[in-house]
């Protein structure tokens, strides 16, 4: 299958990128830079040089694609319309990546969440809205003849198989206990994520691509923990003793509003069906507190 990825150097999408390829795909990725484009080069990917604000681009890419993942951005709406133009009536794949901070709760490292299934998803909070409605918009690109996918990821770990070796949230907390010589996690930590490994990951965008029926939405989860289990794995693995809580106010000061409140600081349970019951998707790694005590250093 010829597919066009954006994101192509970046954690998810490079790594689904690289994957395809070694699947035997021909994969066309969209990257910002020149050096980029020869880092991705080197793993059989063929650059094409350019920007999400780049509709002409993306929908003539789009057009000549057999099928089509997004993975740069859940938040860029006007990047999704240019590839759904490029699609419509032409029954090809579309594959939004999207995150289910959508259903972060920003509880300040507290537990408790709710678990949510496909098909039963509250109503967006005002901090989410925006990304709903792409996922919305891509779901109802099926009415226009596109075999469109929303496959919602929750916290990823593993390594790269890309060119961008880590994910989002847990480098972070390595990142600031190098750092401080403290692994930390947001307030008590009793906040719980839905979690999936990379390969796995790269695994089920490789069977939405063939067999995904249009419309559909995805949660993409193999297991969950909470983030004081994950950080006191690290601290082990690091040989820096207890994991600490950190107030909400000073991990706002080291990542910002939305990581600290979302990507860290939130409930995030979900459950997925669909992978397994549509695509026969069979996750092969399901402890993220394995991989952080024997694999993350």
């Amino acid at each position: 299958m010829n597919v066009f990825i954006t994101g192509a150097a970046g954690f998810i999408g490079g790594s689904i990128a690289t994957g395809l390829v070694q699947r035997g795909h021909h994969v066309t990725g969209l990257v910002r830079t020149a050096d980029q484009a020869e880092e991705i080069k080197a793993l059989g990917i063929v650059p094409v040089i350019g920007t999400l604000e780049d509709s002409h681009l993306l929908t003539t890419q789009a057009r000549a694609a057999d099928g089509v993942i997004n993975a740069a951005s859940a938040d860029h709406r006007g990047a999704v319309e240019a590839l759904i133009e490029g699609l419509k009536g032409s029954n090809k794949p579309l594959l939004h990546t999207s995150g289910s901070s959508i259903v972060g709760d920003a509880s300040g490292g507290k537990g408790g969440g709710q678990v949510f299934y496909e098909g039963q998803l509250p109503e967006a909070t005002p901090d989410k809205a925006a990304r709903v409605a792409i996922d919305d918009l891509v779901i109802a690109s099926a009415r226009q003849g596109v075999r469109s996918a929303v496959l919602c990821n929750t916290l990823i770990y593993g390594h790269s198989l890309g060119v961008n070796r880590d994910s989002v949230q847990l480098p972070r907390l390595l990142k600031q206990a190098r750092k401080s010589g403290v692994v930390r996690h947001v307030g008590p930590g009793e906040n719980v994520w839905s979690n999936v490994f990379i390969e796995d990951v790269v695994a089920l965008y490789a069977l939405a691509l063939e067999k995904t029926p249009a419309g559909t939405f995805y949660f993409v989860e193999s297991g969950e923990a909470s983030f004081a289990d994950m950080t006191q794995a690290m601290a082990e693995a690091m040989g820096l003793g207890k994991a600490q809580d950190w107030p909400l106010k000073d991990a706002e000061a080291e990542w910002g509003y939305e990581m600290a409140n979302y990507g860290l600081g939130s409930n995030s349970r979900v459950r997925g069906t669909n992978a397994r019951e549509l695509l026969g998707w069979v996750p092969q790694r399901t402890s993220v507190i394995d991989w952080i005590r024997h694999d993350m250093l």
